[in-house]
């Protein structure tokens, strides 16, 4: 080797290590500025809401005996309603966003996400039916159908995930329109179903359907958070453990395999965790749009590519925006609430239709 090809070759190395540890920091950067925004979420949506609106009433919770003209009646509401319902805010929005990035990774297509494939109407399905035949269940078996939401609503996502991606297959792999298209088909029939599942279902029924159907987290409560956390945490930490696996398959399939992946073992993983993840996250909060799909979008616009950095800043952004939109659903009409689903998808689709359009101009 030269001492000009040499000399090359050390500048371009150093280059490479400049450009990793820039990247590392930025990413670090990212997270920290994240994280605290979203503690100061989480204050506000401790300390803001129709009951009372005092940003002492978090610092008394945490402190108590700090102000003795808060009322413990005011504590209590931090405990059993404001509190379960950030825990499971934050939980929630981590686990679309990621569930999202996964599906686009899987797929390798940025347009492919829970609900636009299917997947949330599978678990909606599933969840519908268990409310609208929660009397008959409770009448016949003894069972009480509110204990059964998560696990039917993760059959359900399961049985979408696995129809939609089986049909999408071909001879070359996952088709982009075939995926898309067979989604498109997918929500179709589950909305279908359940308009006739509400058509059947008794008043008390209905009313929960209608308002579950545009997400709510008014029926947080730490019972449904002990309940559902397993499920969350498992599809969590599942798809983060995928994460260089998946980061290979976005190279295509062919070169994931020649770098050792086991194509069918992961794919069949992905689609657990993300089946696993949705469907609890349906049978809680009901439909909630536009996260899977935005948030990976944001990471990938600040962070680049990278699976590595991508997944832990869509987690965080995903939290932040699910606690933000909430907040803004409990106070834009008090007292009463706005679904959650309404606000995220107001936010979400601009946001989506911006980035589209930041793609597809012309750089200049």
């Amino acid at each position: 080797m030269s001492n000009l090809t040499f000399s090359h070759y050390i500048d371009t190395v150093t280059q490479s290590n400049r450009w990793f540890r820039h990247q590392r920091k930025k990413v670090l950067a990212c997270l920290l500025g994240l994280f605290a925004m979203l503690v100061l979420a989480g204050i506000a949506s401790l300390s803001f809401g129709p009951a009372g609106w005092d940003l002492r009433l978090s610092i008394a919770w945490l402190f108590p005996g700090t102000w003795h003209d808060i009322s413990q009646l005011q504590l209590n509401i931090i405990s059993e309603i404001r509190l379960p319902r950030l825990c499971l805010g934050m939980l929630i929005g981590a686990v679309l966003a990621q569930t999202g990035a996964a599906t686009q990774a899987l797929c390798r297509n940025p347009l492919a996400d829970p609900s636009v494939i299917g997947v949330s109407s599978g678990a909606a399905v599933m969840a519908v039916s268990t409310i609208a035949l929660g009397p008959m269940l409770l009448e016949l078996f003894g069972v009480n159908a509110s204990m059964l939401l998560p696990y039917a609503a993760f059959a359900g996502a399961l049985v979408a995930t696995l129809l939609v991606y089986q049909f999408a297959q071909s001879a070359q792999g996952v088709q982009v329109t075939s995926l898309i298209l067979v989604g498109v088909a997918m929500n179709a029939l589950g909305f279908a179903l359940i308009g006739l599942l509400s058509f059947y279902a008794d008043d008390s029924a209905l009313r929960l359907i209608s308002y579950w159907t545009m997400g709510s987290l008014a029926g947080a409560n730490w019972s449904a958070l002990t309940q559902a956390m397993p499920l969350l945490l498992i599809s969590l930490f599942g798809l983060w453990s995928k994460r260089q696996q998946m980061s290979l398959l976005l190279l295509g399939e062919a070169e994931a395999k020649y770098m050792g992946v086991n194509i069918k073992s992961v794919k069949n993983q992905i689609v657990i965790f993300v089946a696993i993840g949705v469907g609890a996250a349906v049978a809680l909060t009901g439909l909630v749009g536009f996260l899977g799909l935005v948030i990976p979008h944001l990471s990938r616009i600040v962070v680049g590519a990278n699976l590595k950095y991508v997944m832990p800043v869509s987690m965080l952004l995903g939290a932040l925006m699910l606690l933000a939109s909430d907040w803004i659903a409990r106070i834009i009409v008090v007292p009463a609430e706005l679904p959650i689903g309404i606000v995220t998808a107001i936010i979400g689709a601009p946001v989506f239709i911006w980035m589209l359009r930041r793609q597809l101009m012309p750089s200049r």
